[in-house]
């Protein structure tokens, strides 16, 4: 498989938004975390603690299948408005297998898809000069 060249990453805790950088037009796959709200609410009657668990389970499942993909690009924008983009840093930060790898992390509010598509575009564009 040949080396793809820059993704930008849309994500909070539940979705991630995965849009390849190649010009136009962007194409957007989406990636969601298994542990819904509802999980939560049934696993909470158990226990907090069960409940932690099972959450912190699925994040790291969430996590390392976004993870999969960055090891396919060279320069990768992760943006959003929780902390999800950050925690998908720590994670990464510490492999050796992404240290070839350009990530840089952005903060940004909910946005619909037309504007992930133009933060990933400028961003891009903006690295050519």
């Amino acid at each position: 498989m040949t080396k793809k060249t820059k993704i930008g990453i849309w994500m909070d805790h539940s979705v991630a938004n995965l849009m390849e950088y190649t010009g136009n037009p962007i194409v957007t796959k989406t990636i969601e975390c298994n542990f819904t709200h509802q999980d939560k609410e049934e696993t909470l009657k158990r226990s907090e603690s069960t409940m932690h668990n099972k959450e912190q389970g699925e994040l790291s499942d969430y996590y390392k299948e976004i993870a999969e993909i960055i090891k396919q690009y060279d320069e990768v924008l992760i943006f959003g408005p929780t902390e999800a983009k950050n925690e998908l840093y720590n994670t990464l930060k510490g492999d050796h297998q992404y240290s070839d790898i350009k990530i840089e992390i952005r903060a940004a509010d909910k946005m619909t898809d037309n504007q992930q598509h133009a933060f990933v575009r400028e961003y891009f564009e903006g690295q050519k000069s």
